[in-house]
């Protein structure tokens, strides 16, 4: 998988614009995860416990800056399924208990992923890290998907503001997905991130 990419200029090569995206991402982790996380953690933890089997944290490998694979963390929001790496949660996915699609609805599974923003694995604002198993799918009919691996993968990102969540049920949805990615990857700045953190945050509570 060739992600490097070394001739394509984009604002994140410049070392002081990633600089500055990292130390955002190293000073918002730190106050999600000593404020909020240690409370959701607590309370979400003990619905987890009651409603369904299973531990609290869900890991799952995913691909990274360059394709690197790591381990992706999320509260658990599905039943323990056989199917977890390679089938997308659907529409009514029987997968997923009541308690699970309000922590989807709400974003809040994805709060654990701060410490892979801290552990700089991912970014707060970047496109959504896939499945291994899409990342190879894709990579072989849509031909710039490659380009949104140059970047950290983030929780929120470009696309997701613009509806672009979720389940991409149809090749056309993901390639739209690629294009807001790389929109984003090439109109990347710090004034961007903070407004996509803005929206998300307005999504959330609509």
């Amino acid at each position: 998988m060739n992600v490097q990419l070394s001739t394509y200029n984009f604002p994140l090569k410049r070392k002081s614009n990633r600089i500055l995206k990292r130390t955002l991402d190293i000073v918002l982790s730190l106050i999600v995860l000593t404020t909020i996380y240690p409370v959701a953690y607590i309370i979400i933890g003990c619905c987890i416990k009651i409603k369904m089997p299973g531990k609290i944290i869900f890991t799952q490998k995913r691909n990274g800056l360059y394709g690197k694979v790591f381990t992706c963390y999320k509260f658990r929001s599905m039943l323990p399924n056989g199917e977890a790496d390679t089938q997308q949660a659907y529409n009514e996915d029987p997968r997923i208990t009541p308690l699970g699609h309000f922590l989807r609805v709400t974003s809040f599974d994805e709060l654990p992923q701060f410490w892979n923003v801290l552990k700089g694995d991912m970014s707060v604002v970047g496109p959504r890290p896939h499945m291994l198993i899409h990342t190879e799918q894709y990579c072989d009919i849509i031909p710039e998907y490659n380009k949104r691996l140059i970047v950290k993968p983030g929780i929120t990102g470009w696309a997701q503001i613009h509806n672009l969540r979720g389940e991409t049920e149809k090749l056309d949805k993901m390639k739209k997905r690629v294009e807001y990615d790389i929109w984003y990857i090439e109109h990347w700045s710090f004034s961007l991130d903070l407004k996509i953190m803005f929206n998300t945050i307005k999504i959330i509570f609509r």
